[in-house]
């Protein structure tokens, strides 16, 4: 990858959004709060937050894995618990789960201050990202390109320094199999979170997002689909090129 741009990728669980970039030119080098063995590009294990400090101190410029390192882009998707509708509004109306707190505007606060460009990730209706792009699996040729079971996986990116054209949301083809506010219901959709009621196998999963590298559940139900990041990551690339 030494011929290649470095993006930055925070929070990067297994490397969902990673592989995507990788896919349009980059050189991903990520980054994570706990190990993540699964993921196929250079990893560090730290805190994203104190990284970003060290790079709005250095230019941009950070310390990984005791050799620095000078991105060009960076990505985040802090972990969207608080910010989840499913969290703010059926969780809450039940008294289920626990308090989260969102580092979604900590993290865009440091980013701006490293003066690089920069995408920040987060689920449909979480209301805490600027939406200047919408993605959704069937924008990407899933109904012609593979068989069912497949995901919808709304997700929102707030982008600063290049722009990428919002692609046609095309009707969805069904419903989402499983038990959906008290009704069963099958469908050529899973939904990739959570287990039981319906929801989608580990193998239904890898095959939906087009993540064969990890078998972890829970790193399959918050991994970004690697088609969402090449199509920015293009863009990305151009704006980049051009600027």
């Amino acid at each position: 990858m030494a011929d290649r741009e470095i993006i930055i990728d925070l929070y990067s669980c297994s490397g969902g959004a990673a592989m995507g970039y990788y896919r349009a030119g980059f050189a991903p080098y990520c980054v994570d709060i706990v190990d993540r063995p699964n993921n196929p590009f250079p990893t560090m294990r730290a805190n994203a937050l104190d990284v970003l400090g060290e790079m709005a101190a250095n230019d941009g410029m950070c310390t990984f894995n005791g050799c620095l390192i000078r991105p060009v882009l960076a990505h985040a998707s802090p972990p969207c618990q608080a910010d989840n509708p499913q969290t703010k509004g059926t969780n809450r109306a039940n008294g289920w789960g626990r308090e989260h707190v969102s580092l979604t505007a900590p993290t865009r606060e440091l980013l701006d201050a490293t003066g690089l460009p920069y995408v920040i990730e987060q689920p449909t209706g979480s209301g805490e990202v600027r939406r200047d792009l919408m993605l959704c699996m069937g924008m990407f040729d899933i109904y012609t390109g593979k068989p069912p079971p497949w995901v919808q996986r709304h997700r929102e990116f707030e982008l600063k320094g290049f722009t990428v054209p919002q692609p046609w949301h095309p009707k969805h083809q069904g419903y989402v199999r499983g038990m959906r506010h008290g009704v069963l219901r099958d469908g050529p959709y899973v939904a990739a979170y959570g287990k039981g009621g319906g929801k989608a196998t580990v193998p239904e999963m890898q095959h939906a997002l087009g993540i064969d590298w990890t078998d972890v559940h829970e790193e399959l139900t918050e991994a970004i689909p690697p088609d969402y990041t090449q199509y920015i990551g293009e863009h990305a690339m151009k704006g980049i090129s051009n600027g």
